[in-house]
C-alpha cells in the first residue's frame, strides 16, 4: 500500500524538526509527509518552504486558515481528504520516529486492522539534550538507559512484543490505519474541542464498533515522545469523556461531525 505519514502539530518548530530529521533517516523511503497544524502561523510556513528541499519525501503542510483554538481532529480530517494514498500513518508533533518505523508499518498495511504503536518517554534532561544539538545522533538504546527517560523497554525491535499484553489501546501519537477504514466511520469527530479522547478513544471505539481489529505495534512501530509539561487540563479531559460516553450511548460509529462535513 501507498503510504503517508500525517504528523500533528502546534507551535513547535524544535520537536519539528527532530521529527522530520528522523523520517530522513528511514529505511524505507517511499512515503510522502501531510504536515496537519492546527494553528496559522508564519515561522512554520517560512520554515517549510525554505527546507523542504533538504528532505528526500514530499512534503503538504496543512494549515488553519485562523487559531480558532484546539482543532486537532478537524485538521486530521482536512489531511486525510487530501492524501492520495492507501494507508496512512499518525505521528504527533512531539514525536520522533524510529529509523524503521515506516518499514514497520508498510510490512503489515491492510485493510480491517488498527495497527497500535507505543512511545518511549523520553526525560527532560534527555529531550533537553537532542533539542540543543537539534539532533537525533544521541537518540541510541545505550543512552536512553543512562537517561532520565522511561518506558525504555518500548525501544528494543523485536519480532516477538516484550509483554503478555500488548493492546493496551490506541495511542493518538504513533498508529496506523487503512485511509478506507476511516471513510467508512467518516474520520475523527470534530464535536472535540478540547485535547485528550477524541483523538483516540473516540475514533479507536468507533472503528472497533465497525468491524476493525486491533494489532499491536509494540517494539516495531517505535516513537520518541519529547518531554514537555502537560499543555491541557484534567477538566478539559473528563468533559471529553462525558461527550464520549454520550456518543456512545447514541451510538453513531460513522461520526456526524466528521470528513463528509468538511469545508476543506
Amino acid at each position: 500500500m501507498s503510504l503517508s505519514v500525517i504528523i500533528s502539530y502546534y507551535k513547535n518548530l524544535p520537536n519539528l524538526q527532530l521529527l522530520l530529521e528522523g523520517l530522513e533517516n528511514q529505511s524505507d523511503d517511499n512515503f510522502d509527509v501531510m504536515i496537519s497544524e492546527d494553528d496559522h502561523n508564519s515561522e512554520t510556513m517560512t520554515f517549510i518552504a525554505q527546507q523542504e528541499d533538504n528532505y528526500s519525501f514530499a512534503i503538504s503542510h496543512i494549515y488553519q486558515e485562523e487559531d480558532l483554538g484546539f482543532r486537532k481532529n478537524m485538521m486530521l480530517n482536512r489531511a486525510i481528504t487530501r492524501s492520495k494514498n492507501d494507508f496512512l500513518v499518525f505521528l504527533d508533533g512531539d514525536c520522533i520516529p524510529d529509523k524503521h518505523l515506516v518499514r514497520a508499518y508498510r510490512k503489515v498495511a491492510k485493510q480491517g486492522f488498527i495497527f497500535a504503536g507505543r512511545r518511549v518517554m523520553l526525560g527532560e534532561q534527555f529531550s533537553a539534550q537532542l533539542l540543543n544539538t537539534k539532533s537525533t545522533s544521541k537518540l541510541t538504546f545505550g543512552n536512553l538507559l543512562l537517561s532520565d527517560s522511561s518506558k525504555t523497554k518500548e525501544a528494543l525491535r523485536c519480532p516477538i512484543p516484550l509483554a503478555l499484553k500488548t493492546n493496551k489501546g490506541l495511542l493518538g501519537c504513533n498508529w496506523g490505519v487503512a485511509k478506507q477504514d476511516l471513510l467508512d466511520v467518516n474520520g475523527f469527530d470534530a464535536d472535540y474541542v478540547r485535547a485528550g479522547v477524541g483523538e483516540d478513544n473516540d475514533i479507536e471505539w468507533r472503528l472497533l464498533a465497525n468491524g476493525l481489529q486491533t494489532k499491536s505495534m509494540k517494539n516495531k512501530a517505535i516513537v520518541y515522545h519529547i518531554y514537555h509539561p502537560r499543555s491541557y487540563s484534567e477538566d478539559g479531559v473528563q468533559a471529553n469523556f462525558r461527550l464520549w460516553d454520550h456518543k456512545k450511548q447514541l451510538n453513531n460509529i460513522k461520526c456526524l461531525n466528521g470528513l463528509q462535513d468538511l469545508r476543506v
